[in-house]
This record gives C-alpha cells, sequence and structure tokens, in this order.
C-alpha cells in the first residue's frame, strides 16, 4: 500500500505499475482508491493521463460529491443546490456537477462503470469484469457520507438505493464507448424524494426554492434521455445515425 499525495494518485500507480512489470509481476493488480475532489478536480490531470496512456490500473472513485475528509468543501462532483462549507455566505451549489464518466468514456477506456452499495450484486459483476479487464479500467461508486450528507449512518443503503431508483445515479457500464445501461427503474422515484432525506438539501423544500427542485429533476431526466440514446447507438449505430 502507497499512501501518496493527493493530487498524485495515477502517477504513482504508474510508477508502481512500472516496477511491477519490469519484475515480472504482470499479474499482480495495481488499484487506486480515492474520492471525487482528488478524482473530479485536483487529481484530474493525472488521471486523464494515465487513462489516455492505457495504464494497466484499475481506478475506483468513492463519490460522495464533496471533499469529505477535509471539511465537506465543494468539488465539481458537488450536486446541485447542495450546501458545503464553502459555498459564499453559506449558500449552496449554484452549478452542476462535472459528467467524470462522460468525459473518461471519452479516453477511449476498455471498462468504466458506476456501482452503488445498494446493489451489491451489481457491483460484484463489475469488479469482477474490471479485474479481468487489461489496460485502465474506472469504477465510480455512489458513496453517501454522513457528515456531509447530513444524515444518519443507518439511512446510507437506503439513500444510495433511492438514488439508482430516482436515477440521480444511473448504473451502467462503457466499454469502449459502448453503453449499456445495468439497472432501468420499473417505476422511477421523483428526485425530490431522495433529496428530502438529506439535510445540505433541506432548504430546496422552502417554497422560494420550488424551481430548483424542477430543475434538478428535468436536469436527471435530460442524463437519463442521453444515456439511453447513447445505448441505442452502441447497439444498432448505424440505425441510430
Amino acid at each position: 500500500m502507497v499512501h501518496t499525495v493527493f493530487a498524485a494518485a495515477p502517477a504513482t500507480a504508474t510508477g508502481v505499475r512500472a516496477a511491477l512489470d519490469r519484475q515480472g509481476k504482470k499479474d499482480v493488480p495495481v488499484v487506486i482508491l480515492a474520492g471525487d475532489g482528488g478524482t473530479f478536480d485536483i487529481g484530474f490531470q493525472a488521471l486523464s493521463g494515465a487513462a489516455s496512456r492505457g495504464e494497466n490500473i484499475l481506478y475506483i472513485v468513492n463519490n460522495n460529491g464533496a471533499y469529505m475528509n477535509t471539511g465537506v468543501q465543494t468539488s465539481t462532483a458537488t450536486p446541485y443546490g447542495a450546501i458545503t462549507t464553502t459555498n459564499p455566505d453559506g449558500s449552496f451549489k449554484k452549478t452542476w456537477p462535472k459528467d467524470l464518466m462522460g468525459i473518461i468514456a471519452a479516453h477511449n477506456l476498455p471498462y468504466a462503470a458506476t456501482c452503488s452499495l445498494a446493489f451489491l450484486e451489481d457491483f460484484r459483476e463489475k469488479v469482477e469484469k474490471a479485474k479481468r479487464t487489461e489496460g485502465f479500467r474506472l469504477l465510480m461508486i455512489d458513496g453517501p457520507c454522513p457528515p456531509g450528507h447530513k444524515t444518519d449512518p443507518s439511512q446510507s443503503i437506503q439513500i444510495a438505493r433511492m438514488a439508482v431508483e430516482a436515477r440521480l445515479f444511473p448504473l451502467f457500464e462503457v466499454e469502449r464507448q459502448q453503453y449499456r445501461i445495468n439497472y432501468r427503474p420499473a417505476a422511477p422515484i421523483p428526485t425530490a424524494e431522495c433529496l428530502q432525506l438529506q439535510g445540505r438539501f433541506k432548504h430546496l423544500f422552502r417554497p422560494e426554492n420550488e424551481q430548483m427542485l424542477q430543475d434538478i429533476q428535468e436536469h436527471t431526466d435530460a442524463y437519463w434521455d442521453r444515456l439511453l440514446k447513447l445505448e441505442e447507438i452502441s447497439r444498432n449505430p448505424v440505425a441510430a445515425g
């Protein structure tokens, strides 16, 4: 195990991979465990570089939507409307989170996928698939954080499940730009039902912020529609075109 500097996990892993390969230990996996701050933000350049070079590394990012270890500061993974400790004047985030999966898919990776702690069988299958694949792979996990989300720890799995059922955190995988949705909610729940359980969104339920809840629902629906179209193109590129 190597505990490296915040911004350099992929660069460090690249060196470890090269050293193991030189020793003939090509079958030893190199795995990165990182948060969204070190992935979406200050580690993004190193991430993109390792992905572009096709380093034989498995990158696992626990996306809890802020810099949770250092005081719940905003990251580019922080959801629109969420309160953190670095929003000006005690306000909330007014921009949408970065689409990391879309960006990483554009690197033509052999494999990338989203995972949820509430869907463990899907999670296990994706870990096994990532282990069997060579090259740069990425798994993004939805990781509820009780202090940052302002929830009771006992609610974590429920909130993770509701995020998938509300399509706030869709479960899908990408193999060299070929998209596949892994779970389709039979009856999607409104995004507000999931947000209402989290104290970081409590201000959205004031009358003056009703439009923001509608905006979040529309943004979520639009992202889901985009995934459906990307999956259709992957299945039938000629017809989709």
